[in-house]
């Protein structure tokens, strides 16, 4: 049954999408420190609130950060923001 936790359901589809992001400081430079590491994983879970989306795992070290975001299909990875406004 664990197995079948990640499973969402819409009204007319059975759906399990995940993308990986990873974010890459310039350089690599050594920047983020765990208070930063913190407020970024506070903003990142307030943004996937917003686009219906949920933020599965966050971690990362002092010059990278990953992500593992569950989306619904009407999100479409390419397109983050979600569908744009009509002109």
């Amino acid at each position: 049954m664990a197995e079948h936790e990640v499973i969402r359901t819409g009204r007319h589809c059975v759906f399990a999408l995940h993308a990986h992001l990873a974010f890459v400081t310039k350089f690599r430079h050594e920047v983020f420190a765990d208070a930063h590491l913190n407020r970024l994983e506070e903003i990142m879970r307030d943004v996937c609130a917003d686009f219906e989306t949920e933020l599965r795992a966050f971690n990362g070290g002092n010059n990278h950060v990953h992500l593992l975001v569950n989306f619904p299909p009407k999100i479409a990875p390419s397109n983050p923001r979600g569908p744009s406004p009509p002109a």
